[in-house]
């Protein structure tokens, strides 16, 4: 399984995902899972990225699997971060917000969004290796996460500035399934739109929506029969997507839109979209004299959405159609304006307040957009001054403070210091050029982080030296995880290392010692590795295990993570 077929196939299972029933879709979170694993055991951190994503978003549309979903995303937001995948941190955020709709906390949702946008924003150009089609298929991907939450939370203004930005991100470069998603993620959202202007007495500019959404969804045709949609070949798209027919429906209801909307209810599909397919279906219903049974489809649809907290706007339109349908039913029977016609007028100045209110939370997501756009930067230029530019590892001046802070803390001792040196590292220069010397140093840099905890500290010390700090760890488990850091870096591509390998001087801190004499003592030791051929660890000083006075016994086994952990 190549790379890119792992991904490939991802994309088509979420595709799938999303319109399967509940046993189905456990089977492909399983297979997800067993991927996710795989691309691990590679290591490649785009792939493992985004294999994260899709087993996180996988579980978000499975009913009662979004509380694991969390981890998922933790995770992909922390390794995105390690790694400097900016595209995917911004998704991942995105996909935050949906999981806090889900939870019913939608301020706190809004904060993620802001959060994902601000590092949109801030994104900058595509990523030379990454390619320019692929960059903009994964900045369009976070757009559309982002645009989901604000369609979920009935922002239409912001969301309608965010999906245009997403088809503006691949309007060169999509292919038949991603212009497929662009226009039924519209449909949807005009829809919805339409039935909030409607709330608000604003009828014509509802129209106007309602009527676009229609044309779209005749446009959607020839693209859906290429796309990775789950569908049945030779049938039209509005007999098979609800949202598409239910534009149909709304643009002109009538009795011809009736057994395809019927039809399309039994179908598996998101909450929200079977109750746009059923407002869609009342109101055909209606119009075709058939009130008794529109409101019943009505009812059940307000049952089936009682624990379904993933659109609280599509919740309020649902109840405002039965209230209406109710209301005309009351004043046909009864004559005259009923009570539910009073309660109908209360509850649409509440609907005029709620309306008001959308622009102070536009106006919350703008301001949260721009104060993380300036904490980002703020914290960016902090960073630089502690930062190597070429490994993005934390530089001399920033290992200096960590050494002394973890040097002073009783909590992290045991400290294993270790000064790493590339075995060869002259000649990768020499024959070739400074930039494929400047590949090796980032290359080895990634696998030395990653072959370390969480918790580990890894600077570039200069050159082609490196210094690994390792906190609570006595010699022997440090040397076992170090060695893992060899092993791998020897176990590398030549193409990625050119042959380069490491030599280790590994030693632990001694009881007030100064930094300089810690560090003098691992270069030492490096050097003692050096002749001995390379390749290899030599520690100095204490001998492997033996815990110096002063400092608290440790049995060697302080982090049940040493000996365990393969990747961080």
């Amino acid at each position: 399984m190549s790379d890119a077929w792992l991904v490939g196939r991802a994309r088509e299972l979420i595709a799938v995902v999303q319109r399967n029933n509940y046993a189905e879709q456990l089977d492909i979170i399983a297979t997800l899972d067993e991927m996710l694993d795989e691309t691990q055991r590679r290591g490649e951190p785009l792939l493992v990225a985004q294999l994260l994503r899709a087993t996180g978003l996988a579980r978000l549309v499975t009913k009662g699997m979004a509380t694991e979903a969390e981890e998922r995303l933790d995770e992909m937001l922390a390794h995105t971060r390690r790694h400097g995948l900016a595209l995917l941190r911004a998704d991942a955020h995105a996909l935050r917000g949906r999981r806090l709709v889900l939870a019913e906390q939608e301020d706190a949702a809004l904060t993620e969004i802001a959060r994902a946008l601000a590092i949109l924003d801030e994104a900058g150009s595509p990523d030379v290796q990454l390619g320019r089609r692929a960059w903009d298929k994964l900045l369009s991907s976070a757009l559309i996460d982002c645009w989901l939450v604000l369609n979920q939370l009935g922002v239409y203004e912001a969301a309608e500035e965010v999906i245009s930005r997403a088809h503006q991100a691949i309007r060169d470069s999509a292919g038949p399934h991603e212009i497929t998603l662009q226009l039924v993620n519209r449909v949807k959202m005009l829809l919805g739109w339409g039935l909030r202007l409607e709330r608000v007495g604003r009828f014509d500019e509802a129209t106007d929506k309602f009527s676009t959404a229609a044309t779209m969804a005749v446009a959607i045709e020839a693209p859906f029969a290429e796309s990775l949609f789950p569908r049945k070949a030779g049938i039209p798209a509005v007999d098979q997507v609800g949202v598409l027919a239910a534009a149909l429906a709304l643009d002109k209801p009538g009795a011809s839109h009736i057994d395809r909307l019927h039809n399309l209810l039994d179908e598996p599909g998101w909450p929200h979209e079977q109750v746009i397919v059923t407002i869609a279906l009342a109101r055909c219903l209606d119009t075709d004299g058939r009130r008794d049974e529109a409101l019943q489809a009505l009812t059940m649809a307000r049952q089936n959405m009682a624990e379904d907290n993933s659109q609280p706007s599509m919740r309020l339109n649902l109840i405002r159609e039965l209230a209406k349908l109710e209301t005309h039913e009351n004043e046909d029977r009864h004559g005259g304006q009923s009570n539910h016609s009073l309660l109908l007028n209360y509850a649409g100045a509440l609907e005029a307040d709620l309306w008001a209110m959308r622009e102070s939370q536009i106006a919350t997501l703008n301001t949260r957009r721009e104060n993380e756009r300036l904490a980002a930067q703020h914290g960016a230029i902090t960073q630089q001054a502690l930062q190597d530019p070429l490994t993005g590892l934390p530089n001399r001046r920033a290992l200096d403070d960590e050494l002394r802070k973890l040097a002073a803390s009783v909590d992290s001792q045991p400290l294993s210091v270790a000064l790493v040196d590339l075995d060869g590292f002259k000649g990768v220069n020499d024959r070739h050029s400074h930039a494929e010397g400047d590949d090796v140093l980032r290359v080895v840099a990634s696998t030395l982080r990653d072959a370390l905890r969480g918790g580990d500290i890894v600077a570039r010390y200069g050159g082609d030296e490196f210094i690994a700090l390792l906190p609570g760890a006595p010699v022997t488990a440090a040397k076992q995880a170090l060695g893992r850091a060899v092993t791998a870096v020897a176990s590398l591509p030549h193409h990625l290392s050119h042959g380069v390998t490491l030599s280790v001087g590994l030693v632990s801190i001694r009881p007030q010692e100064r930094p300089e004499e810690v560090l003098s003592r691992a270069d030492a030791a490096m050097y003692e590795a050096k002749r001995q051929g390379g390749n290899q660890i030599a520690s100095a000083g204490f001998e492997a295990g033996e815990t110096p006075s002063g400092w608290p016994e440790h049995d060697g086994h302080t982090d049940p993570a040493w000996g365990l952990r393969e990747h961080t």
